[in-house]
């Protein structure tokens, strides 16, 4: 999927949309009938798989040691900043921290806004232009990143580590290798938590057969979400994160500073292209979109619908789709194992 072309994309997402005029029965105003819209949902959506990519082959120890680093702030130029700082689980919030552009460590803004590390495993490809293939080497470039954590270089990270006294733990959930404490293992040890960050929300267990999972103003969100052409871009497990689109592919985005893809694959097709974002939880990750400019989901919605696919949504039409989107909310306690 992460090499799809562009045109062939952009080729499935008319399909769909075309499948959708042709197929999906229920109006924007009528109620629906829930097994009916259950089995149009089944259709192009999927529930939640239990296990991320890789995450089979994660022990506990390396999950463990994971959790501990991504909350680790001797891994930032002046011990002020962690993953968690930009990407935050704590206190349930949404894996994010609800800023335009994150703050760094030494008082900088980045230029895009962070995304949600919940459910980033399942993603077709790491960061809004897709330029790092999986968790492990996502979480290898903010921490030398020197708007963001900081470190000059993969040796001082060691270092500070070394330490701080994470030989022994390293050892502990790499006990093949020799030189366990790496750059790599560091990585890979993020990457294990981090695949443990799955959501849990009432839409799967509507999917799953549960009448009552979703509210009657939910049903008709979903619906409406249908029905508007959503789906041509937020369907699967994830509604959402397993494409590139270009941002603006109907009507003109304001913001044409950022040419998104374009930056690392210098591809002309790729300007402000960038992934699609799932949707799982979107209600608690605001501001929206990859420069962080809408603060609230009404507004989101409504700008997607017009910049995306031309359409200029009704009141409560937006707000059907909101509420079908906070049914998206995660319910899912986060227990950890030996946090700061």
């Amino acid at each position: 999927m992460q090499n799809t072309p562009l045109s062939i994309t952009r080729s499935l997402n008319i399909a769909i949309a075309l499948f959708c005029t042709l197929c999906l029965t229920t109006s924007l105003q009528a109620q629906p009938d829930t097994n009916v819209l259950r089995a149009q949902a089944k259709a192009f959506f999927k529930t939640l798989p239990e296990k991320m990519p890789g995450g089979n082959q994660d022990t506990a120890e390396q999950i463990e040691l994971g959790e501990k680093l991504y909350f680790e702030t001797a891994l930032s130029i002046n011990g002020t900043q962690s993953c968690n700082s930009c990407h935050r689980i704590d206190n349930s919030l949404g894996g994010v921290d609800n800023e335009k552009t994150s703050l760094g460590a030494l008082g900088k803004r980045g230029d895009r806004n962070a995304p949600t590390v919940w459910n980033a495993g399942f993603h077709i490809a790491q960061f809004w232009d897709g330029r790092a293939a999986d968790l492990a080497e996502q979480a290898k470039g903010p921490i030398l990143n020197p708007i963001e954590m900081g470190l000059p270089d993969e040796q001082t990270a060691l270092n500070r580590l070394q330490k701080a006294g994470y030989e022994a733990e390293f050892k502990k959930a790499f006990p093949s290798e020799v030189e366990p404490l790496t750059y790599d293992n560091l990585a890979a040890a993020i990457a294990a938590f981090e695949r443990t960050l799955i959501t849990q929300d009432r839409f799967d267990h509507f999917l799953s057969g549960d009448d009552k999972a979703l509210s009657d103003r939910e049903q008709q969100g979903l619906a409406d979400f249908m029905n508007v052409g959503c789906i041509a871009c937020h369907n699967g497990s994830l509604l959402g994160g397993q494409s590139y689109q270009k941002m603006g592919m109907v009507k003109t985005y304001p913001n044409q500073h950022d040419l998104g893809r374009f930056n690392s694959t210098k591809n002309p097709a790729d300007r402000f292209v960038f992934k699609v974002p799932g949707l799982r939880d979107i209600s608690h990750t605001a501001p929206y979109f990859h420069d962080g400019s809408v603060p609230t989901l009404t507004k989101a919605i409504q700008d997607m619908a017009y910049y995306q696919l031309g359409k200029e949504l009704d009141q409560k039409t937006t707000e059907n789709i909101a509420a079908f989107l906070k049914a998206l909310d995660n319910s899912k306690p986060l227990a950890m194992l030996n946090r700061k």
